[in-house]
């Protein structure tokens, strides 16, 4: 009888441990639900809507790289700005960007003369590059110390697409010359851009940003599908992919 009794009594705290354990199995499983579904609905589908949300669908038809008038690749987009013509204009003013001259006989000569006597052009002329079918509407540059050689500047193509607040988006082109040389495609007398078009597009942006005009910036992953090649001149460009936009203040 004591062994049966001690029987029992061992099955029925077995039963009882198994009774109460069962709860717990319960709250620790609805426990880690809750944090799967709170992990889901405020992590993953925001950080997936934002990444949709920033990718913008103004984004999806536009080429990643100009071209030269000959149609050969020019130089790939890295900025886009946000806002309306006279915005674009006033932000890179205030920023101390330059309005290129047009491209012409007096303009040529000029850049002959400062190049030889070493004298900054700050309003010296871009070559046209082509994107939707036309050159850039607006070309700007800052000189970089007083070579005429050297400076950065930018290309703007209004895009025909609105972003969707229905203000006009404007791709960019920024690179860095780094010197005057012969093309290495045509022969022609060009400037020639440094490689690492991120660090021009960032320094642009950073420029921008400084003047208080922005409201907002932020970068697109994967604009550029493949993040290496040659521009028309044949020079060597890397990027990261990133498109980096600007959104200007529309007071």
């Amino acid at each position: 009888m004591s062994s049966n009794s001690n029987s029992d009594q061992t099955a029925k705290g077995a039963t009882s441990s198994r009774v109460k354990s069962f709860p717990r199995r319960v709250l620790w499983m609805l426990l880690a639900l809750a944090i799967v579904y709170f992990a889901i609905a405020y992590l993953v589908l925001p950080l997936a809507w934002n990444r949709y949300e920033t990718r913008h669908p103004w984004l999806d038809e536009i080429p990643g790289i100009t071209e030269a008038g000959d149609g050969i690749p020019g130089d790939p987009l890295n900025v886009a700005l946000i806002g309306d013509e006279s915005k674009v204009k006033a932000l890179l003013s205030s920023a101390n960007w330059s309005a290129a001259d047009p491209l012409g006989v007096k303009s040529d000569l000029r850049i002959a003369a400062d190049t030889v006597l070493r004298r900054s052009y700050e309003d010296a002329p871009v070559s046209s590059l082509y994107l939707f079918g036309r050159k850039e509407d607006l070309a700007y540059e800052k000189p970089f110390g007083d070579d005429p050689r050297r400076r950065h500047h930018v290309r703007f193509w209004r895009g025909k697409q609105l972003d969707e607040q229905g203000r006009p988006v404007w791709f960019g082109a920024a690179t860095f010359d780094q010197r005057v040389g012969l093309s290495h495609t045509t022969g022609e007398i060009t400037h020639h851009i440094a490689p690492d078009i991120d660090t021009e597009r960032d320094f642009l942006i950073r420029s921008l940003q400084d003047t208080g005009l922005l409201v907002e910036q932020y970068y697109v992953d994967s604009f550029h599908k493949v993040t290496t090649g040659r521009n028309g001149g044949g020079d060597p460009w890397h990027t990261d992919g990133r498109l980096s936009v600007g959104v200007i203040s529309p007071d």
